[in-house]
């Protein structure tokens, strides 16, 4: 760790201005974000007696090794771009208040022909009526399978209801009676629409209305001796009941307000929140965050509402009224800054009395459980990690603890679509967003050491190349690399690595581990230990496990590390292997499966792998593409009539002959079964 001593700046060249600054690692990677009234006062509380500093503080003063700063013209510009620095860097030792969902809402798609009941995340489109947020996405299918008994409205995808629409048979919403079946003309798209109007007004509030209705229903069948008629009516009044008392009133329904409370220790502090629409709950939302600095409630407040409603790409979202335990400091400058985001205004406030103070208590209550619940289960979790990294540095006798760990693995068959993977363990926990895959072919697909030295050569030519591309700025002003939008690419040299959900590779995943693992003995730890001598990198460790009896391996070892089999850190290093050769293994299965089926569109000269998809999305099949006409292959978006004469020549040869049909068709390389 460095010494704070070595990059503290002098009192003279801070300015006493308004700011925001950045404490960076010594590899140049953003590790804290903060703003200040006074930076020269601010800066220098870091850099005191470190026995006087909150532990986290301690921790992330001596993991930095330069700071930096910006001046801005007031604390609101301030605000505005200390959200937007650690937006773009993710710092590890900011507290952190969001997730990567957005709220989940029950959507109703009255823009479509045939409007269709779905979860939505993301966005809001024009035409589509939205009914929450709620929280979590499972209390809106719940809501929606009791809805569908009384409004069987339709819920299938486009490609799904295309395909009912050809065949003529609907799904199996449809035939459990749970889907009206617009698709084969059940009902007309008329009443269907009707239908999905009065599923809107049911969740607007309408619910007496069909309630009274159904037990009018329900009576009229007793009295004319239909008891099985009768009885559904009582399960439908049964459901509506459910999905009513769940969305019951608690506050006037003119009522959109977020509800916030947080419980807190000296370590760490957790964070509810209430979402009300209409009056009604509509969805719960919580965060435990582990606290860096001794901040104050207000402090926290700030940030949680700078990162919550900051993050929002629909400003929609954000509620007429934010009800808040503590209001910050600088209350003004966050209300207009939530005002200026939404575009209308924000009330920002602490309730006083009434109902929505109940329910702030309410809201505090459930902080305050979730606080009690995470500490009692992640006591004995923090304990272990803490111990097995301990552990692992001293077997391996390494100066630096192991904040970062990177295990590496290859997978192939009989040296056939060769990949490789990396995953990463930050703090003994994975960390999937710096997951790697890699395609290996040319020479470096000869064997697995030939593999393992290209996968590792590429990971940290990055890494070079970023050192020498980029800078590490202290003196305030904005450099260059912060124009950067994060989308580098990984150099490939036979195939370029993509992470897990196809994110993009950036920067801040090119600094190096603190250990490499890779899966394997002796000849893939020296294979390993050789790539990074060629790129000149000497202070990276490798080591490598070996299955057959989980010994590591050390480059230049003559004989195995041996760790105790109830070791904890044995335990860590198996979890990351499997975890990498699970990886490895499904992007090999995914690459290995999409080569072994040829397509009988593939070769045909202009239709490439987009056209291909649309082709097969609006005919369902490579059969009906062939009974296709020349006009109706038109149809498709993207296939003018010069590739539909080449598709439809390709497809169905002059000569006609049965025989000749075959060799035209998707073959399994497999099995040799044909496919249409």
């Amino acid at each position: 760790m460095a010494d704070p001593a070595t990059y503290r700046p002098r009192p003279g060249e801070v300015p006493t201005s308004p700011g925001v600054y950045r404490f960076r690692d010594p590899d140049g990677r953003v590790i804290y974000v903060g703003k200040a009234k006074n930076l020269r006062s601010r800066l220098s509380s870091y850099f005191q007696d470190p026995g006087g500093l909150h532990p986290k503080t301690r921790t992330m003063v001596y993991t930095a090794g330069s700071v930096e700063w910006t001046v801005v013209g007031s604390e609101l510009e301030a605000l505005q771009l200390e959200y937007t620095w650690i937006k773009q860097y993710t710092p590890r030792f900011n507290i952190m208040y969001r997730d990567d969902k957005s709220y989940p809402y029950l959507a109703v798609t009255m823009n479509e022909k045939y409007p269709r009941v779905q979860v939505m995340r993301g966005d809001k489109r024009k035409g589509v009526k939205y009914f929450g947020p709620f929280h979590p996405a499972k209390a809106i299918r719940e809501t929606v399978d009791l809805m569908l008994r009384v409004f069987p409205v339709r819920t299938c995808s486009s490609g799904v209801f295309r395909r009912a629409e050809l065949s003529g048979r609907p799904c199996l919403m449809g035939y459990i009676d749970k889907c009206a079946a617009p698709c084969v003309g059940r009902i007309s798209p008329d009443d269907h629409r009707k239908l999905a109007q009065d599923f809107c007004d049911f969740m607007a509030g309408d619910a007496h209305v069909y309630i009274r209705r159904l037990e009018t229903q329900m009576k009229e069948a007793v009295a004319d001796l239909r008891y099985e008629d009768a009885a559904r009516r009582r399960d439908d009044i049964a459901a509506l009941k459910r999905v009513f008392e769940r969305n019951a009133v608690v506050l006037p329904e003119s009522t959109e307000a977020d509800i916030f409370a947080i419980a807190e220790d000296e370590l760490e502090a957790a964070v509810q929140v209430f979402h009300v629409r209409e009056g009604r709950i509509r969805g719960q939302r919580g965060w435990v965050v582990e606290k860096v600095e001794d901040v104050s409630a207000a402090t926290m407040v700030e940030q949680l509402l700078e990162q919550v409603y900051g993050s929002l790409e629909d400003t929609s979202r954000i509620p007429r009224e934010v009800l808040v335990p503590q209001l910050p400091d600088n209350a003004d400058q966050v209300a207009a800054l939530l005002t200026g985001i939404r575009g209308a205004n924000v009330n920002l406030r602490v309730p006083q009395r009434g109902d929505k103070k109940a329910l702030m208590d309410t809201v505090k209550e459930n902080a305050e459980l979730a606080l009690r619940l995470h500490k009692s289960r992640r006591s004995g979790d923090l304990t272990t990690r803490s111990a097995a990294l301990r552990e692992l540095q001293e077997a391996l006798e390494l100066d630096e603890p192991l904040l970062r760990i990177e295990c590496y693995d290859i997978s192939h068959v009989s040296g056939t679509n060769v990949v490789g993977s990396m995953v990463v363990v930050e703090d003994g926990l994975p960390k999937k967003s710096d997951y790697r895959k890699f395609s290996v072919t040319g020479d470096a697909a000869r064997d697995d050491t030939a593999a393992m030295r290209n996968v590792l050569t590429r990971r940290f030519r990055h890494y070079l190349e970023d050192q020498e591309r980029s800078g590490t700025f202290a003196t305030g002003e904005i450099g260059p690399e912060e124009t950067s939008d994060g989308a580098d690419a990984l150099p490939d040299g036979g195939g370029a690595p993509a992470a897990e959900g196809a994110r993009p590779a950036s920067r801040r995943f090119a600094y190096p581990p603190s250990l490499v693992v890779v899966d394997g003995g002796p000849p893939q730890v020296a294979s390993a230990a050789q790539a990074l001598r060629d790129l000149g990198i000497e202070d990276v460790p490798v080591v490598g496990l070996a299955k057959r009896l989980e010994e590591l391996w050390l480059p230049g070892d003559e004989f195995p590390l041996v760790l105790p089999r109830a070791s904890q850190g044995l335990y860590l290093l198996q979890r990351i292997r499997d975890e990498s050769h699970r990886f490895a293994i499904t992007f090999h299965r995914a690459k290995r499966g999409s080569s072994m089926v040829s397509s009988a569109l593939d070769g045909i000269e202009g239709l490439g792998p987009a056209k291909q998809k649309a082709l097969l999305k609006h005919f369902g099949s490579v059969k009906r593409i062939r009974a296709a006409t020349v006009e109706h292959l038109q149809e498709v978006k993207g296939i003018g009539p010069a590739l539909a004469e080449t598709v439809h020549a390709a497809l169905r040869p002059e000569t006609g002959s049965e025989e000749a049909a075959p060799t035209l068709r998707g073959v399994n390389l497999t099995t040799g079964e044909i496919l249409d």
